[in-house]
């Protein structure tokens, strides 16, 4: 794959990004594409964004990964993480994506993780022009979300009690509450250790560790499950980990249960909310079946 730095604007913030080519592309031809999304306060550098651009790539795609407003090298108050700004985003670059001569315009799909993958589903459920959606654990209902992952009546509390005071301290002061990265998503430490073992990354380099408060409450709103049907007749294929230590599993299930036909849901045993970054054979195989009757690269 050949790659090259990129820019795009997006709200009049300059978005930074890579645009990969994959072999064998001739002069004049024209190939699918596919948007590859960061998750939670990451980057285009994350090992969920790098595994899967590799692989599409190697499927023959031409791929753009790139930095949302406020994260990576991108433009915009660092941090601020709002999930209808990034559907902004996503719907920019694939304005850009859209007119290089080596894509067809018709067929861009988008692919993310985590947040990535609840951005990918609402984008395509609002954007007519995305042609495919894949979402890898990713989430649908921000509220039923968050419940699964404060599970306790005290962590609850302490969650709702934040979310509180983040509005408050915003009204009293025109500022916003900053707000640690595992206080809004807690990340198990057996996850964490998972994923060291295997000298895979967590985090891409440069994530977001502090948050403003707006960030928890746009993801505590967000529903993408309330327009998922609208993706059909356009494909849409749904990963989860069968047990997912961080995102609900039950938050693609339900996503599926209310998308229209073609969408595909599949959940995988043995793996967990990192699913794309632990470059399983079984994920890669299942993808390049689902894309190839699907979304082939070449028509």
């Amino acid at each position: 794959m050949k790659e090259q730095a990129v820019s795009f604007q997006s709200a009049g913030l300059r978005l930074h990004g890579v645009l990969g080519m994959p072999e064998g592309l001739r002069p004049s031809e024209r190939r699918a594409a596919f948007l590859v999304l960061h998750g939670f306060g990451s980057n285009s550098e994350g090992p969920n964004v790098l595994a899967p651009t590799r692989v599409l790539s190697e499927f023959g795609y031409v791929t753009l990964r790139f930095d949302m407003r406020g994260c990576g090298k991108s433009e915009g108050e660092f941090g601020r993480v709002i999930c209808l700004e990034q559907v902004e985003d996503l719907g920019n670059a694939l304005d850009f994506l859209s007119r290089h001569p080596a894509v067809d315009s018709d067929r861009i799909g988008v692919i993310g993780s985590s947040f990535g993958g609840a951005v990918a589903v609402y984008a395509g459920g609002t954007n007519p022009r995305v042609a495919a959606v894949i979402s890898n654990g990713g989430w649908g209902h921000g509220e039923r979300k968050f419940r699964g992952q404060h599970p306790t009546p005290e962590a609850w509390a302490k969650f709702t009690k934040m979310l509180e005071e983040g509005r408050t301290y915003r009204a009293r002061t025109g500022k916003s509450l900053m707000v640690p990265r595992y206080d809004i998503v807690p990340i198990p430490n057996h996850v964490r250790e998972s994923l060291e073992r295997q000298k895979v990354g967590m985090l891409a380099p440069n994530s977001v560790e502090m948050f403003p408060a707006e960030t928890a409450q746009s993801m505590f709103d967000f529903r993408a499950e309330d327009v998922v049907r609208k993706i059909a007749p356009r494909p849409l294929l749904l990963i989860h980990a069968a047990n997912d230590s961080v995102t609900p599993t039950e938050q693609s299930i339900e996503l599926f249960k209310r998308a229209g036909q073609p969408a595909e849901l599949h959940l995988f045993s043995g793996l967990d909310h990192f699913l794309f970054a632990e470059n399983s054979t079984r994920v890669w195989s299942l993808l390049r079946q689902w894309l190839d009757l699907y979304f082939p690269a070449v028509k």
